[in-house]
Formats: structure tokens, sequence, C-alpha cells
């Protein structure tokens, strides 16, 4: 038995050599690789299939893994196609620190055999660190005896990065005192000296500020920069004296902040900046003192309270120093006296928060109160403030009850801060204050309350529906849901306003919002009322007026009344060939519905048959000549005429006009009405004037003329055909002329007018005013 354990014993030590040999033939050579730091993940670092002369295939069939130390994945083995990657980007500095070479050490392990290789990562240096000082600013005080050629050491930068990346040298800007000297440390590092080359002279230059940079010597280089400020100092032979070595003080515990205990003086022989002497305070018992000196008087003040039960008593070093830095020292000994210095305590211990309002009296809290003195030190006396509806009963011993004295009203006050304050009967009374919060609670006893009593909002006609036309405002007092509000239309009086159809409103911020187009020459104003509800319980309301008024825009043209312009036989105006400028031929009378500017109506002639024969006044649309007719005018004449209102945008309407020109029509001339003439005028007016008085008197005598040989020519006619008076059949009824200055046909006359067929000759016959409001056809014509 013994023997085969033996046997197996050896056999396993030959396979476990076996497998060592074979591991260490496989990893005693080592495969390198190199890259710079901070390269981006995914690089492809190299291809292992290659490097280890298997083939591609082969790694994923023996399970290849990469293994690096303590287990943190910083390559990645494509085993398919033997590529070897970069998994995250690699700092040096966090790897190596300040190791160099940095070498990362992996492991390719292969399965059926068992196999590994070794693999090595180096990462080189990039200059990705800039030199960096401890401080932005150093601070050497050299005394101005200083030797040239003394060296003054500076503080190091820093720089993470390593052989040339690193600090190669260092520069200070131009100076006439000093240079910087780069020296190295046995680790390879350089720091910087400064060497004094020049006497200094504080009289002459008191101090200096240089610049001291760092280089690093890679590519770019990179740099850092810090102020080396330098205080010439000046010579000092003689340390500031205290006038006392020791200052002994006695104070009570409760002496007041700020107040000055003692005064410490100390005298310095020289002269100048070193006879300036400077107080502080050297904390030999700890940071805790509660004292602060002046710097430059040496007065002692409290800067903290004192208590005799913790410190009663302190020793405290006071040091005056010179501007040369030589300095002295005195002891002030500070004895602490005890007084009533414990102050009643309170402890609170039931509170009830919040209190509904309008409730009778109850109980907001219950504490006790204790003082750990004795005698009158230890008696209290509790009390709160006067104005407050609280009342403080005592108990027992030393507790008290806080109570409400009347109902509580939440909308005047929702939260009480009641001070208690405890004071004790000692030399001085101590007095402690604890103050509680009482809040009270809401119930529903406030209406919504509008913020107008009425409220008149403004809309333009034609608006877009759901347009925002205005907000009503509620406010109520209360709180919570109490005080949450919502608006709503209420009906409306007036059962035939569909208010429904006009108006709605958001019930949670009450907006008013317009639901169709409004039209001002159907509605121009409406009024409803609108209803504000809470949220408490019950539920209060109240309602305010709001009154809708509806803007007018210009969305009507003007409407002609007169003469109207869809009559199936156009308007014809008579016009006497003998009618003199100025004569009112008719009156254009319009309207329009819109209101304002909108509704302002203006004339203006557009076209005419003869130009310049005829004008409009543009204020009243009365259509007047402008001159006298000729024999050259048309006998038949048409204008166009634009009636328009003033609003924006502008709307119009066009007028035609038919005017007949008529032989021998007799009608008084109807004059323009007066107005101021021109003195410079007046001359042309005159020769006007007797030209048309000339004109006159001929058209007059031509009349009598044709009127008398007329009246014959009719009584001849009536002879002949039975005393009658021949008519054209078909043609001539009466006729109305407008002849009246208003220009709607107030006063009309009609003329009939007598044919005589077979002579050729015109007779006219005037009558007594008829009918009004005739039409005269377009086809008159006078046979002559």
């Amino acid at each position: 038995m013994e023997t085969a354990l033996a046997k197996m014993s050896q056999q396993r030590q030959v396979v476990f050599l076996t497998m060592l040999l074979l591991l260490w033939v496989s990893g005693s050579e080592a495969i390198k690789y190199s890259m710079p730091e901070e390269t981006e993940s995914g690089y492809l670092v190299a291809n292992l299939a290659q490097d280890l002369g298997i083939r591609v295939g082969e790694l994923a069939a023996r399970e290849a893994r990469v293994h690096h130390r303590g287990n943190k994945d910083l390559l990645q083995l494509d085993a398919e196609t033997g590529n070897l990657f970069l998994k995250e980007k690699l700092n040096r500095e966090g790897l190596c620190g300040a190791t160099e070479p940095c070498v990362l050490h992996f492991q390719i392990i292969l399965k059926n055999p068992v196999q590994f290789f070794q693999t090595e990562l180096q990462l080189t240096d990039i200059n990705d660190h800039s030199p960096e000082f401890p401080d932005t600013e150093m601070l050497l005080t050299i005394p101005e005896s200083a030797q040239p050629g003394t060296v003054f050491p500076l503080k190091a930068a820093q720089d993470p990065d390593m052989g040339s990346n690193a600090i190669q040298n260092y520069t200070v800007s131009p100076n006439l005192h000093f240079h910087v000297v780069t020296l190295s440390r046995s680790d390879g590092r350089k720091y910087p000296e400064l060497v004094l080359d020049r006497a200094l002279d504080r009289e002459e230059q008191p101090e200096l500020t240089l610049i001291l940079t760092a280089l690093d010597g890679g590519a770019p280089r990179r740099s850092g920069m810090t102020t080396v400020h330098i205080e010439i100092m000046d010579i000092n032979d003689n340390a500031p004296q205290f006038v006392q070595s020791l200052y002994e003080v006695q104070v009570p515990e409760n002496f007041p902040l700020d107040a000055l205990l003692v005064t410490v003086s100390a005298r310095d022989l020289d002269a100048g900046i070193y006879g300036n002497i400077a107080y502080s305070l050297f904390q030999g018992d700890g940071d805790s003192q509660p004292f602060v000196i002046d710097e430059i008087t040496g007065e002692i003040r409290l800067s903290k309270k004192l208590d005799f039960e913790v410190t009663p008593y302190y020793n405290v070093e006071i040091a005056a120093t010179d501007g040369g830095g030589l300095s002295g020292k005195c002891t002030v000994a500070v004895q602490v006296l005890d007084v009533n210095d414990n102050a009643p305590e309170l402890t609170v211990s039931t509170l009830s928060s919040p209190i509904p309002e309008n409730s009778p009296e109850t109980v907001v809290a219950v504490f006790g109160v204790f003082d750990p003195d004795s005698g009158d030190n230890g008696r209290m006396v509790c009390s709160i403030q006067n104005e407050l509806p609280f009342l403080l009963k005592s108990t027992f011993e030393n507790y008290y009850t806080l109570a409400t004295e009347r109902p509580l009203d939440r909308e005047s006050i929702a939260e009480y801060n009641i001070t208690i304050t405890v004071s004790d009967m000692g030399t001085p009374r101590l007095t402690t204050q604890h103050t509680i919060k009482v809040q009270v609670s809401d119930i529903n006893d406030n209406a919504p309350a509008f913020t107008q009593t009425s409220y008149t909002l403004f809309v333009h006609e034609n608006n877009s529906p759901a347009l925002h036309i205005g907000t009503i405002s509620a406010t109520d007092s209360d709180s919570g849901s109490n005080a949450h509000i919502t608006y709503s239309l209420l009906p409306p009086q007036d059962p035939q306003l569909a208010l429904s159809s006009l108006i709605s409103i958001n019930a949670d911020n009450g907006q008013l919002f317009a639901l169709r187009a409004l039209d001002y020459e159907a509605l121009q104003a409406f009024e409803f009322h609108v209803g504000a509800t809470d949220g408490g319980s019950p539920a209060l309301s109240s309602q305010t007026l709001v009154r809708v008024v509806v803007l007018d825009d210009n969305d009507n043209a003007p409407f002609v009344l007169y003469p109207l312009q869809n009559a199936s036989v156009p308007y014809t105006e008579l016009l006497p060939r003998a009618a003199e400028p100025g004569y009112l031929v008719t009156k254009v009378v319009a309207v329009d519905r819109d209101s304002g500017q909108n509704a302002w109506l203006s004339f203006q002639l557009l076209k005419a048959t003869e130009p310049g024969l005829f004008s409009v006044w543009a204020h009243n649309g009365e259509v007047r000549t402008t001159r006298l007719l000729s024999e050259r005018d048309a006998p038949k004449h048409r204008l166009l005429l634009l009636v328009k209102d003033n609003g924006e945008p502008l709307r119009s309407a066009s007028v035609t006009l038919h005017v007949l020109v008529v032989d021998g029509f007799s009608q008084p001339y109807l004059p323009l009405p007066e107005v101021a003439l021109d003195p410079t005028r007046e001359e042309d007016n005159l020769t006007l004037y007797l030209v048309i008085s000339l004109a006159s008197v001929s058209s007059l005598f031509l009349l009598s003329v044709l009127l008398f040989v007329g009246a014959r020519l009719c009584r001849r006619a009536r002879e002949a055909s039975l005393g009658g008076c021949s008519v054209p059949e078909g043609h001539f009824s009466g006729h109305l002329v407008d002849i009246s200055g208003a220009g709607t046909l107030s006063q009309s006359y009609q003329y009939e007018v007598c044919l005589s067929g077979d002579s050729g000759i015109t007779d006219f016959k005037f009558l007594k005013p008829s009918i009004p409001n005739s039409l005269i056809p377009d086809n008159y014509m006078l046979n002559s």
C-alpha cells in the first residue's frame, strides 16, 4: 500500500513539474507593447493571434482571456479576430504614480491545453499636466543688510508628468536685485533658489514683487506661475518692553461684552518703523480665551461671556512687536467674580397647535420652570404679553398652564408668538424667555369678496371665438379649501339674453371668454352676474355685476339712400342749359350703420362725362355745376361718385348719376351759401358778375320771344285740331325735377311739355307742383 502511494505521489510530481516547465517555457519571453497615456478607449493595441503565432479561430476555441493584476479589466480581447483593444482611457499618473517606466503586466490564458503568455504594456508619458505651485503667492522677508550672493529657498512647483515632460527649469521676471537658479534633488526633481545679486536699500525700494515661472520640457511646453512678494526689513536692535510684567484684573462674570478690562503699555527705544508697536494675544490656554486686544492702543476687551462656574481664572500673555519683528511679553491675570448668573429654565411638556378659531377656552400648553440658584435668586415669576388673548394659570409648584381667554379669529391673526418670560428675584434679576408659536386653524366663516362691486369690459365686435375679454377676481380671507374659489355664470335676468352662447368663464381663475363673434349693430352692450363660491362646508358665495360693452368696428360700408342704386330705371336729373355756376343739380344722401368716426361720410367725384363741369361737396353730397354750360357740352352726362367713411379700414360705396341738359328749363337759381371772398379776386368777380348779367338779360329776352311764338303756334294748332294740344304717344308724361337746396326732393315741380307733331314747334306749359319722386326716362329728348 505504501509503495502504491509513493508511486502515485511520484507521478503527480512529474505531471506538476511538466506543467511548470511548459508554463515557464510559454511565459519566459514576454510580449511587449507600448502606447501613450490618455489614449481613447477602443484603441487597437495589437493582434494577439499574429504576435502569438496562433490561428484566429484557435483563440476562441481555447477560450482565450486577458488577466490583469487586481482583476481590473483594462484591455479587451476580441477572440474572434484576435485584436486586443483598450477598454478605457489609461492615466499613467493614476496607475504608476512616480514610477518610471510605467509597465502594466497582463497574462494571456489559453485552455486545452492550459497555456500562459506574459504581456507587458508600457505607458509613455505625455505632457498633460502643467507645473503648479502650492501657493499663488510667496512672501519673503529679507533684511536690507543681506549681502549679494545670499541664497533664499523658494517653494518648488509640482508636475506629475515624468521625464522631459516634468519641470526642467525656473525663471524669474527681470529685475535688478535677484536671479533664480534651478537645482536638482536626488530623485531628479528640480527646485528653485533665489540669489541676491545687488544689495538692497529699504529706503530706496521697501518691497519687490517678482513672477516666478516653472517650465517643463514637453511639447508644447507648459508652465505655471506664482508671485513672490519680497518685503525688505529695516535693521532693528531694540525690543519693546512693557511697563509692567504682570497686570492683575478682577471682573464679575456678567461683565458686558466689548467692555474695557485693562490697558497694557509697552515702549520701544527705536525710532521710525522700529518704534511702532503692535499688541497681540498669545493664546497660551488655547483659542477659547474670551478676550481681544486693540493692536494699536493695547486695550483688552471682553469678546465672549464669562462663566465663573466654568472658568474662574485666566492668564493671558500679551506680546508687543515692533516693526522689525522684535517683541516683548507680559502677563494679564484675570480673576472672574461670581454673580447671579443662572437664569431660570423652562420646559414645555404639552403643546396643542393648531387651535380652531371661534372655539371656547382651550388649554394651549403645560410647562414647568426651574432655577438652580437658591434664596431670592431661585424664586421665579412667570408672565406673557398683556395684549394677547391668553392667560397663565398656576397649577401646582412650578407648573403652569397656558389657555385661551376668548374665542380666536384666524382672519384677524392666524398665528400667535407667545413669549413666556420667567424672571428670578436675584440681583441682578435674570430672565428666561421661551416663545411658543400657536397657529389658529380656519373654519369657513367668510364669503368670497370681489375686488370690484361691478366690472365693465370692452370688446371689439367681430372678435375671434374664445377670445379672453377680461378676468373677474375675488378673494376669500379664509385658508385652504375654505379659500378655494369657483367662478360661475349666474342665469341672466333678461330671459331673451342667450348668455351661455355669448360668454363662458374659467371656473378656477375667473377668466371670461367670448364664445362667438359679437356684432355691435345687433348687440351694443349686455349685463350678467358672476358668482364666486368657496370650497368650505357649508359653502359661502357672493356675486358681482359684469357689463360687457361692444366696441364698434368699421365693418359696414356706406349705404346710399338717394338716389337708389338698385332701381330698374336709373335716376336722371334735369339741368337747364342756362344754369349758372354753383347750380344745385342734386344731393346724394347716404348713411352708415357704424358709429363714431366709422360713420363719418365724405363724398368724392370719381368720373364725369365732362371733367370740370360738376363738383361734389365732400361733407354734404351736394352736386353742383362749376361753370356755365356751352353749346359744345353734351346733352347727357354720367357722373360716378364715391361715398366713403372715416373708419379703419376705409369702406366705400359708389353712386351713378345721370344728368340731362334741357333748353329753356325755367327754375329759380339756388345759389351757393355765402362764403368769404378773397380780396385779391374782387376785380375778377366784378367782371364775372357783368358777364352773368348780360347773359341773363339776353336769356330773358330770348325766352320772351320763344314764349310769344309758342303761344301763337299753340293757338293755331288748337284751332286746327279741336283746340287740343298734341302730345307724342308714349313718351312724355309728367316729370319731376329736384331744385331744392337740400337735395332731398322736398319741393318738386312738374313741367308738362306739349309738342305739335305736325308743326315742329315746341310749346311749354308750366303747371303747378304735382306728385313728387317721379322718374325721368333716359331717352328724354326735345323735338326742335
